[in-house]
């Protein structure tokens, strides 16, 4: 039985947070509009991925060292809720959108933060 947990444990945050980060580059497929011309689609592309270029790079670094895998997510899940505080106390946006936007993406991101850090404890108790 502890075979099979320890798989879960090491598979799921490293399963999860790709399909995190490649939900993140959907969202800069709004660039992509009819009259735009290439170069700025381009830079557009570029500027919206910046977070996944530096989720994707710490996830390379998280997949040996778990403990980073934690503390990346967890601050990522901590900043997007801060920044959607913002956003919800400066805009009029109404505050349960807010909410709703910000547990889409930083639920997840808590999610795997949290698992990368189970990992790294029950690496550490073994």
């Amino acid at each position: 039985m502890p075979v099979k947990v320890g798989k879960f444990v090491y598979w799921t945050p490293r399963i999860l947070s790709i399909l995190f980060i490649l939900f993140l580059a959907m969202f800069s497929l709004d660039v992509i509009e009819p009259g735009r011309s290439v170069g700025d689609i381009i830079i557009g592309l570029i500027m919206h991925n910046i977070p996944v270029f530096i989720l994707t790079g710490l996830l390379i670094i998280a997949w040996k060292h778990e403990l980073v895998g934690a503390v990346t997510f967890i601050s990522a899940g901590l900043l997007y809720s801060g920044l959607t505080v913002f956003r919800a106390i400066h805009s009029e946006i109404p505050w349960y959108l807010s909410i709703s936007w910000s547990l889409t993406i930083a639920g997840p991101a808590f999610l795997v933060g949290i698992l990368f850090l189970l990992n790294w404890k029950r690496k550490r108790q073994q």
